[in-house]
């Protein structure tokens, strides 16, 4: 078998170069921009379905099924009964979380429509900036149910990762006192 050699002249690197820019900015422009930012000058993005995530990011509250709170005593925490259905587009990941005190307790339920998901039950403290979280579950299941009383002030959620070719909807019912919450 004869062995092929490529001569590498400076033309040549100077053209692979080139190719390899040109690959980047269309990678940027036709899958990038329209996944993480909503931004489609091509439209490509539409067309493969990639603004899905940052639209369901951008619907946050829209997305709830039905809303039945009590209010406490205070003007921002409140118990609630939240029955909320986030959609986890096709090989990618959401977070959804909720503000919380430190003590708070909250009880939850989730299914999703038959599909198991790798999820991260974790809670982010207050104004941290290093990026620590403390994880409370880690698990690859169809759905789970629990409670979990806050170790700390912060946001605590679920992060949803979804492996397969299609959507999967999570129907999360949550019990609990919380200031906020949404698709972060």
């Amino acid at each position: 078998m004869k062995q092929q050699t490529i001569a590498l002249t400076k033309a040549t690197l100077f053209k692979y170069t080139l190719a390899s820019m040109l690959f980047a900015v269309i990678t940027l422009l036709t899958i990038i921009l329209p996944a993480e930012y909503n931004i489609d000058p091509t439209g490509i993005g539409q067309t493969l379905g990639l603004t899905i995530f940052h639209n369901v990011k951008a619907e946050k509250t829209t997305s709830l099924v039905s809303d039945k709170v009590s209010e406490n005593a205070s003007d921002k925490v409140k118990w609630a009964v939240k029955k909320i259905e986030i959609m986890v587009p096709a090989l990618s990941g959401v977070e959804y979380k909720f503000t919380m005190q430190q003590h708070k307790k909250l009880s939850y339920q989730w299914s999703t429509n038959g599909l198991a998901l790798y999820f991260d039950l974790h809670g982010e403290p207050e104004g941290d900036t290093t990026g620590y979280f403390e994880s409370y579950a880690i698990a690859t299941v169809k759905g789970m149910e629990g409670s979990f009383t806050t170790p700390f002030s912060g946001v605590h959620g679920w992060y949803w990762k979804n492996t397969s070719n299609a959507p999967v909807i999570v129907q999360l019912t949550v019990k609990g006192e919380f200031e906020k919450h949404g698709l972060e």
